[in-house]
């Protein structure tokens, strides 16, 4: 691996993934960095949500825009 010094047991681990997908290695490597990059990304993304989401502030916006829960009952038992 050019550039990158991994121990043997290492190199030969990932060499015996790679091949089991059927991949070469930098390939292999490549698609595990993107599922990384995506699993990193929607870890971020569901903390923010949370944090949005758990905002008492946010929770009474949406409520005044689009109704709270039991007004969104009353609006569909009503239709």
């Amino acid at each position: 691996m050019a550039g990158i010094e991994v121990d043997d047991t290492t190199a030969d681990e990932l060499r015996a993934l790679a091949e089991a997908a059927g991949l070469p290695l930098d390939a292999y490597l490549a698609q595990v960095a993107e599922e990384k990059r995506r699993e990193r990304a929607l870890a971020e993304g569901a903390e923010i949500f949370r944090r949005v989401t758990g905002a008492p502030e946010t929770v009474a916006a949406f409520d005044a825009e689009y109704g709270g829960p039991g007004q969104a009952q009353t609006a569909q038992r009503a239709a």
